[in-house]
């Protein structure tokens, strides 16, 4: 006899939340935004050319060196990044073909690309010290089952002059806030998977892990966390916010202002630290 504490906290797993959502006919827009739609050459393609990977782009080092995209999911930032000219090893635990690992060695065999694929968590690296150029990190640190020791392992492996571009992470204000965000989240009710820290708690385990921060991005000042939309979404955003009648008009100041002082559960952002010369 099965009791109710026998059962499973969420039905379904990572892969299953996903395709679940890919058969949801009015969920397409999301599927899309969210780079799960196939063929994931095309995706990743898509990715590729789109404001959110031009502005991450500006925020790497030149010329391109070796790269550890973490958490790399389907491959999208690793097919970027490698499209881009670097030697990237792509870190993902999970093995799944739509997903997971599996994904990203179909994307690398179909484009013929050198991606190094490890299927290991963040929290225990199977690198050595000082391996990498650049870190990159798309929605990962919000999944880290020890964030401290996740941003320990993460600065153990960048050399020193590097850099750790950590993007669209989940926040929240206080911990009031988290169980409003993961109720109004449309897949943590069926895997669990989610969650979210306050500014100071991710400000925190990266300082405490070695790393300077170079800057952080709130939800409004980079399409890194706003897009989809475009800039002239933000301005309307903000413009309805503040009453203010020509959104075109509306001074950077005031985004910039409005931004960093949203407190949405779960709002985006984007944390970018170096790692000094010794």
């Amino acid at each position: 006899m099965t009791t109710d504490t026998q059962k499973p906290a969420f039905p379904m797993n990572w892969e299953e939340a996903v395709r679940w959502l890919r058969e949801q006919a009015d969920q397409q827009a999301l599927v899309r935004d969210c780079y799960f739609d196939d063929p994931l050459l095309k995706v990743a393609s898509r990715y590729h050319s789109e404001a959110e990977w031009q502005a991450v782009k500006m925020l790497l080092p030149c010329p391109p060196g070796s790269a550890l995209d973490v958490g790399a999911g389907r491959g999208i930032a690793s097919y970027a990044l490698a499209n881009d000219g670097w030697t990237v090893t792509a870190l993902e635990p999970d093995p799944s073909d739509l997903v997971g690992a599996g994904a990203i060695r179909a994307l690398a065999k179909e484009t013929s690309m050198a991606i190094n694929i490890v299927e290991r968590w963040g929290e225990q690296l199977p690198f050595s010290d000082a391996s990498f150029d650049v870190i990159h990190a798309r929605q990962v640190l919000h999944h880290a089952k020890d964030l401290p020791e996740l941003c320990k392992e993460l600065f153990r492996v960048l050399r020193p002059g590097g850099r750790l571009v950590a993007t669209r992470e989940h926040v929240i204000s206080r911990p009031e806030d988290l169980p409003v965000f993961l109720d109004a989240h449309p897949l943590h009710r069926l895997y669990g998977g989610e969650n979210a820290f306050s500014v100071r708690q991710y400000v925190q385990a990266l300082q405490g892990a070695g790393f300077r921060m170079a800057k952080i991005f709130t939800p409004f000042e980079t399409p890194i966390n706003y897009f989809p939309m475009t800039y002239e979404h933000i301005q309307k955003a903000v413009a309805d916010i503040l009453h203010w009648p020509i959104p075109q008009y509306l001074p950077p100041v005031l985004i910039r202002i409005v931004s960093r002082l949203l407190n949405t559960p779960g709002r985006l952002y984007t944390f970018v630290c170096d790692r000094d010369r010794e």
